[in-house]
């Protein structure tokens, strides 16, 4: 097997989602490479429609989790310095599907530099809110689609069990 085969395949196994982080600033040189991977990522008929917002601060983050989930965990960004924003424009079967596939390389090229990622899958209906996107400058046309956080992981995370994969139906046709 190629050696950078094996790579990919070794950081989809060992990729973990973090939720504990080291109060450490990402560079803006380290963000915007993890864009380039992210923008990588195949596109259905090539339209490429996402757009990122990144927010960095701890206690901006902090903030942002009061602000959106109130009543809940003012930790909703897991104690990140870095906060992504994949977002599109709600027009296209298959933009959506697109952004978490660039979200998906961004957080395999995260692993890669030896970051941590993490979706936060809860935000997404408070970050649409037309105020805070407002707030975050995302233009009223788009949607937040994948809100994740990035940064230095305070502790490896541990495997997780997966069960294998369920193949419904297998045709091999002569």
């Amino acid at each position: 097997m190629d050696g950078e085969l094996r790579d990919v395949l070794a950081a989809i196994a060992t990729r973990r989602s973090v939720r504990s982080y080291l109060p450490v600033r990402l560079g803006r040189e380290t963000v915007q490479r993890l864009l380039a991977a992210a923008v990588r990522a195949p596109t259905a008929i090539h339209e490429e429609q996402w757009a990122f917002v990144v927010l960095q601060g701890a206690a901006s983050l902090k903030a942002l989790s009061a602000q959106i989930y109130p009543a809940g965990d003012s930790n909703l960004f897991h104690g990140a310095d870095t906060l992504v924003l994949i977002c599109t424009p709600p027009m296209g079967p298959y933009v959506v599907a697109d952004c978490w596939l660039a979200s998906a390389n961004l957080m395999l090229a995260a692993h890669a530099l030896g970051l941590g990622s993490c979706v936060i899958g809860s935000a997404i209906e408070g970050l649409n809110r037309p105020e805070v996107k407002l707030q975050l400058g995302v233009p009223a046309d788009m949607n937040v689609v994948v809100p994740l956080v990035l940064g230095v992981p305070r502790e490896q995370g541990m495997p997780t069990p997966r069960k294998p994969p369920q193949v419904l139906s297998w045709q091999e046709n002569t």
